[in-house]
C-alpha cells in the first residue's frame, strides 16, 4: 500500500504565502507524477499543478504557484504565494506509479484546507 499525507494548510491574509508538503510512503517502486488538486465550496475539483517523472510541471494557476518535487524522499511541495480568497479551498495530493509489488497505484492524500482571509 502506499499512503499519502498533505500538510502545511491553514489560514492566511489575502496577499500571504503558504507552502504545502506531499509526502508519499510505503511499497513504492516508482512514481510516474506527483499532484495537487484543489476543490473549493460548491466547484468541482481541478488540477492546481503536476510534477512528471520526466520533471515537467504545469499549472492551473501559473505566476503565483510552483510546485518542486524531492524524488529522493517522493515528496512534493506546492508554494503558494500572493493567496487570494478565491484560492481557498481543500488542497489534496494526488500520486501515481509503481508498487514493489509491480501493480500500478493511484493514491491521494485527505486533503488539507487552505483559507484566505483577513
Amino acid at each position: 500500500q502506499v499512503q499519502v499525507v498533505e500538510s502545511g494548510g491553514g489560514l492566511v491574509q489575502p496577499g500571504g504565502s503558504l507552502r504545502l508538503s506531499c509526502a508519499a510512503s510505503g511499497s513504492i517502486f516508482s512514481i510516474y507524477f506527483m499532484a495537487w488538486y484543489r476543490q473549493a465550496p460548491g466547484k468541482q475539483r481541478e488540477l492546481v499543478a503536476i510534477s512528471t517523472q520526466s520533471g515537467s510541471s504545469n499549472y492551473s494557476v501559473k505566476g503565483r504557484f510552483t510546485i518542486s518535487r524531492d524524488n529522493a524522499e517522493n515528496t512534493v511541495y506546492l508554494q503558494m504565494n500572493s493567496l487570494q480568497p478565491e484560492d481557498t479551498a481543500v488542497y489534496s495530493c494526488n500520486v501515481g506509479g509503481t508498487a514493489q509489488s509491480g501493480t500500478a497505484f493511484n493514491s491521494w492524500g485527505q486533503g488539507t484546507q487552505v483559507t484566505v482571509s483577513s
